[in-house]
C-alpha cells in the first residue's frame, strides 16, 4: 500500500481501535494487537490526535505513534 490514507475519526471500544476513514470506510483492529495501547489506562487512550496530515494516530501521553496504513497491513496479514 503506497497511497495516503487518511482518518477523519478515532474511537475505541473495550475491544477494538476503530478510525474511520476521509473516504468513509472503517478500520477495527483489535486493541491487543498493539502491547502499548493493551497497558494503556482508558484515560490514556482517549487522548488521540490526529498526526501527520491524517495518516497517523498519536497517544502522546504514552508516547506511542501508529501509521494508520499499518493497521491496514496488520488486518491483511492477520487474516492470511
Amino acid at each position: 500500500m503506497n497511497g495516503l490514507i487518511k482518518g477523519k475519526e478515532v474511537h475505541f471500544d473495550d475491544e477494538y481501535l476503530h478510525v474511520k476513514l476521509e473516504d468513509g470506510r472503517i478500520i477495527s483492529t483489535p486493541i491487543e494487537w498493539y502491547e502499548p495501547l493493551k497497558q494503556a489506562s482508558i484515560s490514556e487512550l482517549k487522548i488521540i490526535n490526529l498526526i501527520c496530515m491524517n495518516t497517523g494516530i498519536e497517544w502522546e501521553s504514552i508516547d506511542y505513534h501508529l501509521k494508520i496504513e499499518s493497521m491496514l497491513e496488520l488486518s491483511l496479514k492477520n487474516v492470511a
